[in-house]
Order: C-alpha cells, then sequence, then structure tokens
C-alpha cells in the first residue's frame, strides 16, 4: 500500500511541478505549486518525517505561498501582457532535455546500487529522522547559511516586485 501511496504522491508532484511551468497565467501556476507542496507533505509523510510534512504545509503552501500570490497580484498582469503563447526551438530543446534527464533518472533508480546487496525497506528511518530535535539541528547548525541566504533571496524578491509595481502606479 506504501509504494502505491507514494507512485501516486510523487505523479501528483511531477504533474503539479509540470503545471508550475507550464500555465502562462501565473495564479494557476502558484496554485499548482500549492498542489505540488501537498503532494510533497503526503511523501514526508510515508518516510515517517510527520514534522517536515507539517512544516511543509504550513510553510510552504501557507505562507510562503500567500507571500507569491500577493506579489503576483501586486504586478497586476494583464493577458496582453502574457504574450501569445508560440512554440519554439528553445522550448523543443527544453523539452527534450527534461525527457532525457528524467529517463537517466529512472534507469539509474531501478538499477540496484550494489549489485547482490541485501535490500532493507527502512533503510532512510535513521533514529530521530524527521524529529523536531533533529530538523532543528540540521537547519540552525548544520545549514545555517542556506536557511539565510534562502530569507535573502525572499526579501529582495519582495522588495523587486514592491519596486516594479510602484512603477506601474
Amino acid at each position: 500500500m506504501e509504494a502505491w501511496l507514494f507512485y501516486i504522491f510523487a505523479i501528483g508532484t511531477l504533474a503539479g511541478g509540470a503545471q508550475v511551468v507550464l500555465r502562462r497565467n501565473p495564479i494557476y501556476g502558484a496554485l499548482s505549486l500549492v498542489a505540488c507542496f501537498f503532494f510533497l507533505a503526503g511523501i514526508y509523510v510515508l518516510l515517517a518525517a510527520h514534522l517536515i510534512a507539517i512544516v511543509q504545509i504550513i510553510v510552504y503552501a501557507g505562507a510562503v505561498m500567500v507571500l507569491f500570490v500577493f506579489v503576483i497580484m501586486l504586478l497586476n498582469l494583464k493577458e496582453e501582457e502574457l504574450g501569445h503563447e508560440r512554440v519554439t526551438l528553445w522550448k523543443g530543446i527544453g523539452l527534450a532535455a527534461v525527457l532525457i534527464g528524467t529517463a537517466i533518472v529512472v534507469w539509474q533508480a531501478l538499477r540496484p546500487a550494489y549489485p547482490g546487496a541485501p535490500v532493507h525497506d527502512n533503510a532512510l528511518r535513521v533514529a530521530g529522522f524527521g524529529t523536531l530535535k533533529e530538523v532543528g539541528h540540521v537547519l540552525y547548525v548544520a545549514s545555517v547559511l542556506p536557511f539565510e541566504l534562502t530569507s535573502l533571496l525572499l526579501l529582495v524578491a519582495i522588495v523587486a516586485a514592491v519596486v516594479v509595481a510602484k512603477g506601474k502606479i
């Protein structure tokens, strides 16, 4: 049953991620990203990382997406500003690169990493995985620089959106 749920969540995540890129309307792309976040939270639950799943929904699907939608609404893009949809050579090259990359990842995932080695179903379930203490340690001790850079990147994006929107007023 877990394998079926994983495949359902994985396909939903990939479909939501594809819709983020393929949608021309940024609001539809943001809503597809919310769906992608919910499917990822389901994968975290299957990995017994319940804290990470809840944080995924509260922080990303809640707060960050509200911020993204606010910025999109602040920009107030009209349908004519989005331009007309067209198929170009670069889109074809990008699609081919995505398909080749996906095929390589699937091929590598299906191959045994160590032929003849015993297979353990709970290989990722190490002691403390997904607990509040372990997540806090990784986030604030082992990954301080990426955490701070992410907050700085979000701040720069908000300021840039306000500057662009102010120029239109």
